[in-house]
């Protein structure tokens, strides 16, 4: 009796030529919009959830609009001398 051998689908290749390391972290990214992250997390930091210290150090990604955004904020709300 032939034994089956199952594999794991993770969807369609676009890059034949991937490399290990670009195939482990398009697995280990989701991109979702900004506005259904953002509740979530203002309502964490406001509740002090200790789950948000298990990611401080873990990059993110932006738009170079939102970072020049968030820049000019930080800027402007520093109070006055």
């Amino acid at each position: 009796m032939a034994r089956n051998h199952l594999r794991v689908y993770y969807g369609p290749q676009s890059d034949a030529c991937a490399t290990i390391d670009e195939m482990k972290q398009s697995r280990d990214e989701v991109r979702v919009p900004l506005g259904e992250v953002l509740p979530l997390l203002a309502d964490a930091v406001r509740n002090e959830r200790t789950w948000l210290r298990d990611f401080e150090d873990e990059p993110i990604a932006i738009s170079t609009d939102l970072y020049e955004v968030i820049l000019a904020y930080q800027h402007y709300r520093r109070p006055s001398a």
